[in-house]
C-alpha cells in the first residue's frame, strides 16, 4: 500500500514539473528596453490619400536629470492609411518597445475634425495601454508642429502641455480641459457637443498659447470660439474662476477679480414661449478702478456689473444657438428628463433653434480691495 502511495506522489510530481515546462515566459520588458511616448500628433497625410501622418514625442532616458540643460526628447513620424498602421510601422524604426501607457496628450489637426472622428480615434479607445484620461486638443497650425515644439519654460523630465490641463500648473479660465473619455462619449452621444482647447504657438516669445477653443458637431463644420467666448463658456460649464473682468460704465472703469462661479438652469416648455431659465452667480472683488470707490456703494457696483456680464452671456448663448451647437448639454438634459421615445432628439432639434434664454445674473462683490 505504501508503495502505491509513493508511486502516485511520484506521478503527481512529474505531472507538475511537466506543466511548469509548458508555461509561457513572462512578457515583461525591462525599462531599458522601453521608450515612453509622451505626446501624439495626428495630421492629414500629404503622401497617402485619405491617410494620416502620426508624430510621436518620445522621452529619451537621461542618466541624471539635474545635469540635463534642455528637454531631451526624440520625434518620429510616419504616413499611413490608419493610425494603427502608422504606429505599427514606427515600432520598426526604434530599437525598443513603444510604451503608450505614459502618454497624456493627443493633438489633432483642425482639418480632421470635419471627418469621421470615430474612425481614427477608435485606435486610442480600443487599445488597452492608452489612458482614457489622456487630454485631447486641436492644433492651431499642425499637430506635428505642436507636438515637436519645445517652449522656453519646458524643463527636463517635464511636459509643458501637461501643466496646462492637469490643474497642477497654470490655472486659467481660458484653458479648457477635455479628456479622451469625454471626447468619445460626447462625439458619439446625442444632446451635447464636445469642446476642445486649441493649442497655438507664440514663436516670438517661444511659448504655447492656449486661450481659444473649438466646438465639434459630428459631420458638420466645427465652431471656433475666441478667447473671450472661451472664458465665459469655461466659467459656466466648468465653473472656472480666477479671471478678471473689465466693466466700463459712463466715466468709470472697473476691473473685477472673479473667485466663484455657479450656474443652474431649467428648461421650461409651454405653448407660448419655450425658454431656458438660467441663474448665474459670480462672486469676487474689485481689483482695479480709475475712480475712488466706497464700500457703501457695493450694491450699485453689483448692478452695473450684472447688466454688463448678462449681455456677454446672452451674446455667447445666441452665437451657440445660431450655429446649432450645444456644449452645455441642454439637449442631454431634455432627453434625460422626458420619457424615452424614438423621436425625442428630433423633437429637441426643432425646439433648440427657437428657444429663448432667460438669464438672471447675480453678482456679489465682497469688497473694493485693500483700499477704497
Amino acid at each position: 500500500m505504501a508503495g502505491i502511495k509513493k508511486m502516485r506522489k511520484g506521478c503527481l510530481l512529474i505531472a507538475l514539473l511537466t506543466a511548469l515546462l509548458l508555461q509561457s515566459g513572462c512578457a515583461f520588458k525591462d525599462i531599458d528596453k522601453r521608450v515612453f511616448v509622451v505626446g501624439i500628433g495626428i495630421d492629414p497625410s500629404d503622401k497617402v490619400r485619405n491617410g494620416f501622418k502620426v508624430t510621436l514625442k518620445m522621452a529619451k532616458p537621461v542618466g541624471n536629470v539635474k545635469q540635463a540643460t534642455a528637454p531631451v526628447y526624440a520625434y518620429i513620424s510616419h504616413d499611413s492609411e490608419s493610425v494603427a498602421e502608422a504606429i505599427r510601422t514606427m515600432e520598426t524604426q526604434v530599437d525598443k518597445v513603444l510604451d503608450l501607457g505614459h502618454n497624456r496628450i493627443i493633438i489633432m489637426h483642425r482639418d480632421l475634425l470635419s471627418k469621421d472622428l470615430d474612425t481614427f480615434m477608435d485606435f486610442f479607445t480600443r487599445r488597452g495601454d492608452v489612458q482614457y484620461i489622456a487630454y485631447v486638443a486641436v492644433a492651431e497650425s499642425t499637430a506635428e508642429e505642436a507636438i515637436t515644439f519645445e517652449p522656453v519654460t519646458e524643463t527636463p523630465a517635464s511636459i509643458a502641455l501637461y501643466n496646462y490641463f492637469d490643474d497642477t500648473g497654470t490655472e486659467s479660465p481660458y484653458v479648457i480641459t477635455t479628456f479622451l473619455f469625454e471626447f468619445r462619449r460626447e462625439v458619439l452621444g446625442k444632446g451635447i457637443n464636445t469642446v476642445m482647447p486649441i493649442i497655438g504657438i507664440d514663436k516670438e516669445n517661444n511659448t504655447f498659447k492656449v486661450d481659444k477653443s473649438i466646438i465639434l458637431k459630428l459631420g458638420e463644420e466645427p465652431l471656433e470660439l475666441n478667447s473671450v467666448e472661451t472664458k465665459y463658456l469655461n466659467s459656466l460649464i466648468n465653473k472656472a474662476s480666477g479671471f478678471s473682468y473689465k466693466v466700463e460704465e459712463n466715466d468709470m472703469t472697473l476691473v473685477l477679480n472673479i473667485n466663484e462661479v455657479k450656474m443652474k438652469y431649467k428648461i421650461i416648455l409651454d405653448e407660448v414661449s419655450p425658454r431656458i431659465d438660467m441663474n448665474i452667480k459670480k462672486v469676487g472683488v474689485i481689483g482695479e478702478s480709475d475712480k475712488r470707490l466706497s464700500i457703501k456703494h457695493l450694491q450699485k457696483y453689483d448692478e452695473i456689473v450684472a447688466d454688463d456680464v448678462k449681455k456677454k452671456v446672452m451674446e455667447l448663448l445666441t452665437t451657440l444657438q445660431k450655429n446649432n451647437v450645444d456644449p452645455f448639454g441642454f439637449g442631454l438634459r431634455y432627453r434625460a428628463t422626458r420619457l424615452s421615445r424614438k423621436d425625442i432628439m428630433d423633437e429637441w432639434d426643432r425646439i433648440y433653434p427657437e428657444i429663448e434664454f432667460n438669464v438672471k445674473m447675480d453678482i456679489q462683490l465682497k469688497g473694493t480691495g485693500a483700499v477704497e
